[in-house]
């Protein structure tokens, strides 16, 4: 119950500030977590990125904001975090399919993105079929650090190379070769165990027949330096 409480305070922050300065600092210390892991958190429990969701709830008032009342453009645009009427209309079109001033016309058709809240949903009372299979041996290819074997330590150095991998660019490169928008969440595996240090690897499965750039051709595991 505390972690739905969390996470449902930071919501209500969000939804408190649409028309304001959104600090992802102050999201985050609502649901009592880091600014990174938050980020990282909330697509995979949500399907949607913390900026994306920000974005629709923004443009979701601001459309109703243009129907039902006088406001300028500029002054809605303004109201929601874009800097110019220029980028406001060009967010409102891509997720509404119209421009602004089109949203005055009665009748015509939006799209709404409702707040997002958190509760339990108890599952677990009907019988599930299940069966065990083998997979076959496949290949990844990614970007990995060594991570001290220490708990307390790797709890602290994971989450920093993680971090390194989305600002040099290593992720946004895989998912390039991937074919997969930027910020897709790639795997993750652990394996070089000793007990002095492990090695920890963000990358994907290799598809087959996937042509491999030539700083990554020859070698599956490409390492990278740590802050």
């Amino acid at each position: 119950m505390d972690w739905l409480d969390r996470m449902n305070r930071a919501l209500d922050y969000i939804e408190t500030n649409l028309a304001d300065q959104i600090s992802l600092d102050e999201i985050a210390r609502q649901a009592c977590c880091s600014t990174y892991h938050f980020q990282r958190m909330f697509p995979f429990i949500t399907g949607v990125s913390l900026s994306e969701y920000i974005r629709r709830r923004r443009l979701t008032l601001a459309a109703f904001e243009l129907q039902t009342t006088e406001a300028k453009v500029i002054d809605v645009a303004m109201r929601y975090g874009y800097q110019s009427p220029e980028a406001f209309a060009r967010a409102f079109k891509t997720l509404h399919g119209i421009m602004p001033m089109a949203a005055r016309t009665q009748g015509t058709a939006l799209k709404a993105y409702p707040r997002i809240s958190f509760h339990i949903s108890i599952k677990g009372d009907l019988a599930m079929n299940y069966r065990i299979e083998q997979k076959p041996s496949f290949e990844m290819f990614g970007v990995y650090g060594v991570v001290n074997a220490d708990r307390q330590t790797a709890f602290s150095e994971v989450p920093q190379f993680r971090q390194t991998c989305d600002e040099d660019g290593s992720v946004e490169h895989m998912n390039a070769i991937l074919g997969r928008p930027s910020n897709t969440v790639l795997h993750a595996a652990l394996y070089d165990h000793t007990p002095e240090h492990f090695k920890y690897m963000v990358g994907y499965y290799l598809p087959q027949g996937l042509d491999i750039p030539e700083k990554m051709s020859g070698e599956v595991w490409i390492p990278v330096k740590k802050k």
